[in-house]
């Protein structure tokens, strides 16, 4: 593989994205569109972790069902996808030799969840690195530190979500009822700051969005974009497309794709 690789921004679903047909198709035919990446890094909105670290890559292991309350067949979902020890190598040298290895630590439903849908082979190495901070600027120098690893093929997913807040989800509703105000308030703002490239504004999500502690009454689901946008700024510009967009139970399900 010649090209960079790219960086996503998905909106990657709970468990149950797998009885969604049309976000199951969305994934699907987005993964189509890419050139198939040699190995993936997967940054989820279910793990912050400080120092920084990365999952197993010296062996395999099961996944992490970090949820509870769900069918007994969400518990029943594999994902054997290969480890990436060079890749956790890479990381740690790219990010000076501070990152933890923690060889416990399974793929979360962050990450499996969307990959079982984009690649159900199972045969691209994974490594999932953990958010340090909640911090947008520190995420942002994360994502540029890491940049090099699109150089060799790396592909570098942020997987959060871009509206979270669950007191808007009614499984009662359809899964395509209009959703509440603020959550297509702030879906509006954020397509138009990446749109613009306006790196400031993102950055600044929490002072420029409209709504935003309503959207995200807690911003770990938004803050995979930061490690994304820095990973992608890098190149010299913040170029995107809108993949996927439309909302889920009132959550913007919108991603993006970053090119450059």
């Amino acid at each position: 593989m010649t090209d960079r690789a790219p960086v996503l921004y998905l909106s990657h679903g709970a468990p149950p994205l797998a009885d969604d047909a049309t976000w199951k198709a969305e994934l699907a035919s987005w993964s189509t569109q890419l050139a198939r990446p040699k190995q993936i890094l997967m940054v989820s909105a279910h793990w912050e972790a400080a120092p920084i670290a990365v999952s197993a890559s010296a062996r395999k292991v099961p996944l992490l069902y970090d949820f509870w309350g769900f069918p007994q067949k969400y518990y029943e979902v594999t994902y054997d996808a290969p480890t990436a020890p060079d890749l956790a190598a890479d990381v740690d040298r790219l990010l000076g030799g501070v990152v933890q290895r923690d060889e416990s630590r399974g793929l979360d439903h962050g990450a499996y969840v969307p990959l079982v849908e984009m690649y159900p082979d199972a045969d691209i190495p994974v490594l999932q690195l953990s958010m340090p901070t909640l911090e947008p600027r520190a995420l942002f120098e994360v994502g540029r530190a890491l940049a090099p690893l699109r150089d060799a093929g790396t592909m570098i997913v942020g997987s959060g979500f871009t509206t979270h807040n669950l007191r808007w989800f009614n499984p009662g509703a359809p899964a395509d009822a209009p959703a509440p105000a603020a959550s297509v308030e702030f879906d509006h703002w954020a397509a138009e700051a990446m749109a613009t490239q306006d790196v400031d504004a993102l950055l600044d999500t929490d002072h420029r969005a409209p709504a935003a502690r309503i959207a995200h009454p807690r911003t770990e689901h938004w803050a995979p974009l930061y490690v994304a946008l820095g990973a992608a700024y890098a190149g010299g510009s913040l170029a995107s497309t809108s993949v996927v967009d439309g909302f889920w139970y009132g959550l913007s399900k919108r991603s993006w794709q970053f090119a450059n």
